[in-house]
């Protein structure tokens, strides 16, 4: 095959390598506009992990490189603001680092003696005569790719310039850990991200924020300038050595914001995107390097499968490639991503105490979780556990206790734990009564250890109810049904229960789920009211827009049903204001067109359902709590609420007299686009804990022990709300407390035989583990 790579950096070279290391036949040609000796970054990060890559794919380039890596186990926090001076250190991540030069030197000799042809100073035009020269065009010139730009349509390609400002810079001081600084300066935070790459030199990248970055007039300086006052900022930690630039090419400031590539396409006709030019991961996590050369073993290895060499079958190949290369991009990508806003929501955690901070600061991609960093610190992580033990319980703590298991106060209530079970909806009442079958769902859950349950989304009248089977809570006889199930809730130590109650608006009057979600009844539909006549959905009824006298007589029977939960023994009551139910629905602009005081801006859209909280908070004692479910998003960009004004929802309702804002997202129109993954709501949830200092609720897609953990120590949230994982094992929260091994005090007396034998069973279970 005959092969241009275009682009002689990590990607192109490694590419080139990899191919004639499957087929020396090849005839590989690597195009360079720069000089061999030109490089115009610092230091490369890589993990041991990657290194092991790269000597299964090619033993020889990796033993050089190998030979002259710089390698560090501890990460070094230092946060400097006025008299306050910290520094907090933690082992055991196992981090390499090889200067860039010398990397590309190492790549240049290894390809050389293999054959690759390599042509330096010499500027590709990506015009059709040179395509048509080769077999595949490898375009591995980097974030600014030429090849790119020419065929961006094809390669749908979608550029996210990022927020922050950030220089590559060098030093001669030595490190002995990756540090990271943080210093309150007279112009804002800055900070920087330092690690050695050889005996002699570290990278030293300076970041901040743009109002920093514009106080600072960084913009105005030469680079020789912007050096010397990083030197003045950061003088306590260069011991003396100067901070260097190597981007004198550049004219004026080497200052930048990160452009996050994504590309939906990676390939036209016989063009492959590599690397930076097909998709970018932010150098907070230190993987643009490692995402191309494992681009390259991907690429070079599905190249050289029998059948592939041009036309249809080339094709062929470049489709396989991305299908089966494209899951890993995108993980790196996403946790690039949360690292990168984090950085730029730097102000939401510099509050807290520095071993949270420092916690939060490693965990930020959710590539590193609770007991991923128990492995590497143990000692650690202890003492991060008995410093939250401590705050939690209000005394020292004589020994660590996982964060799922710390109590939590709201009010006059505390939850012996912050597992909570998540509202789900069982449509299984009938009119409006819970029966046997919720005593027993309800009931096992409290007897499975969750610190606290909430109820389904229980209506407050028949025509609120979003199907025949929900439950209700609008008469006495209901009020009585409910009254079993929390005695017996309580009859567990320490369970509590929360009623969630909520009016289904435009999504009412529709069949059970398992026969038809969203669809209409066949008949007996009754109808619908909505803060404007839109209706859900083609398929639904468009409700009647409520006039005032309506909204007065909804708002009177939430009040009339915190009135029975209170009759009915309930700890807590949430109301329900996401998800497309009626209350959700007059706050997003997505379902409320209204133009009179309850339409237009977020602050005339909240004006009802703060009315009704309002109501039924001065209806509910005062020492119990009550929570308010929203969607922090619509997933529908800015036409819907965003997560910015869920701030000020959440602010509203606290000032309201709301305890904790239980962070949901979406379900509020049929349009969404939501970007689900694994804890996919706690970022929100997040936002609002750590802009307003309020109490959150995190929930979506949080189904490992390990999720829980890292979401309370890194004050993401103060509870985790689980869902599923209960529906089908209602003893979730016990087998968590087994596999952390702890005690009983959760497990009702007679189970404690079986949960002494759980104990056992998942002690052995990790110690087969630990031996495999």
């Amino acid at each position: 095959m005959k092969v241009a790579c275009v682009g002689g950096g990590p990607a192109g070279l490694y590419f080139a390598i990899s191919m004639m290391l499957r087929d020396a036949s090849h005839d590989i040609t690597v195009f360079e506009r720069n000089r061999p000796g030109d490089t115009f970054g610092w230091g490369v990060v890589f993990s041991d992990q990657t290194m092991e890559h790269l000597q299964a794919n090619d033993p020889v380039s990796a033993q050089s490189m190998i030979d002259e890596l710089a390698h560090w186990d501890d990460i070094e926090v230092h946060i400097e603001d006025g008299d306050r001076n910290v520094t907090n250190r933690s082992g055991g991540h196992g981090f390499i680092g090889i200067g860039r030069k010398r990397l590309l030197n190492i790549l240049q000799d290894r390809a050389r003696e293999i054959g690759v042809k390599l042509a330096f100073e010499v500027e590709i035009e990506p015009d059709r005569d040179f395509l048509a020269d080769y077999d595949l065009v490898i375009a591995a010139d980097g974030l600014n790719s030429k090849l790119r730009k020419r065929y961006e349509p094809e390669f749908q390609v979608d550029i996210d310039v990022k927020r922050n400002k950030f220089v590559w810079l060098g030093t001669h001081q030595r490190f002995d850990a990756f540090n990271f600084i943080f210093k309150n300066t007279r112009f804002g935070w800055i900070w920087a991200h330092a690690y050695q790459f050889d005996k002699d030199t570290a990278t030293f990248i300076v970041e901040c924020a743009p109002e920093t970055f514009e106080r600072a007039g960084f913009a105005q300086m030469t680079q020789e300038q912007s050096c010397r006052l990083c030197e003045e900022i950061f003088a306590d930690y260069l011991g003396g050595h100067a901070l260097m630039t190597n981007a004198q090419h550049i004219r004026g400031s080497a200052w930048i914001s990160f452009p996050r590539i994504i590309c939906r396409q990676w390939s036209h006709e016989n063009i492959v995107l590599l690397g930076d030019a097909a998709h970018t991961a932010h150098f907070s996590i230190g993987s643009g390097t490692k995402l191309a050369l494992e681009d390259a073993i991907k690429l070079a290895e599905v190249m050289n499968r029998p059948g592939i060499s041009r036309g249809d079958a080339l094709r062929q190949g470049l489709h396989e490639y991305q299908e089966e290369r494209q899951l890993e991009v995108v993980k790196l990508q996403n946790a690039a991503r949360n690292s990168t806003e984090w950085f730029e929501h730097l102000g939401r955690y510099l509050k807290m105490d520095p071993m949270q901070f420092t916690y939060t600061l490693l965990t930020r991609s959710q590539r590193v979780s609770h007991e991923n960093l128990r492995l590497r610190d143990p000692a650690w992580l202890a003492e991060l556990e008995r410093s939250l033990a401590a705050k939690a319980l209000g005394e020292a703590a004589d020994k660590p206790l996982p964060p799922m298991f710390l109590p939590f106060r709201l009010r006059g209530m505390t939850l012996r734990n912050r597992v909570v079970m998540s509202p789900m909806a069982m449509y299984s009442a009938v009119n409006g009564v819970p029966d046997d079958f919720h005593l027993v769902h309800y009931g096992a859950r409290a007897l499975g250890g969750a610190g606290l349950i909430v109820t389904e989304m229980t209506c407050v009248s028949p025509e609120g109810r979003i199907t025949p089977g929900c439950t209700g809570l609008w008469n006495e006889e209901q009020a009585k049904a409910w009254r079993r199930i929390t005695d017996f809730v309580h009859r567990t130590p320490d369970a509590r229960i929360c009623m969630q109650l909520g009016h289904s608006g435009s999504k009412g009057s529709t069949r059970v789920a398992w026969e038809g979600i969203d669809q209409p009844l066949p008949e007996g539909n009754w109808p619908l009211v909505a803060p404007s006549d839109v209706a859900w959905s083609k398929d639904n009824q468009t409700p009647v827009a409520l006039d005032r006298t309506g909204m007065e007589a909804i708002r009177d029977q939430f009040v009339q049903s915190v009135r029975y939960a209170e009759q009915a023994g309930f700890d807590m009551v949430e109301l329900h204001c996401g998800h497309g139910y009626l209350l959700s629905g007059f706050i997003s602009p997505i379902q409320n067109k209204r133009t009179d005081e309850y339409g237009g801006s977020l602050e005339n859209r909240l004006r009802y359902p703060l009315e009704i909280f309002r109501a039924m908070r001065a209806a509910w004692p005062e020492d119990k709590p009550m929570s308010v479910r929203i969607s922090a998003t619509d997933w529908m960009g800015d036409a819907g609420v965003t997560p910015e004004e869920a701030v000020e929802i959440a602010r509203a309702f606290t000032a309201a007299g709301a305890d904790l804002i239980d962070v949901s997202a979406g379900q509020v129109s049929k349009d969404q686009k939501p970007v689900y993954g694994r804890m996919f709501q706690t970022p929100f949830s997040d936002q609002i804990r750590n802009e307003l200092g309020v109490a959150t609720m995190a929930v979506g897609n949080i189904f490992e022990v390990d999720h829980v953990n890292s979401i309370i120590a890194a004050g993401r949230a103060d509870l985790c709300a689980i869902g599923r994982p209960h529906q089908m094992n209602p003893n979730w929260t016990i087998e968590a407390a087994a596999e952390q091994q702890l005690g009983e005090q959760l497990v009702p007396p007679p189970y404690w035989t079986g949960y002494a034998q759980l104990k056992l069973n998942k002690l052995r279970a990790a110690q087969m583990a630990g031996q495999k």
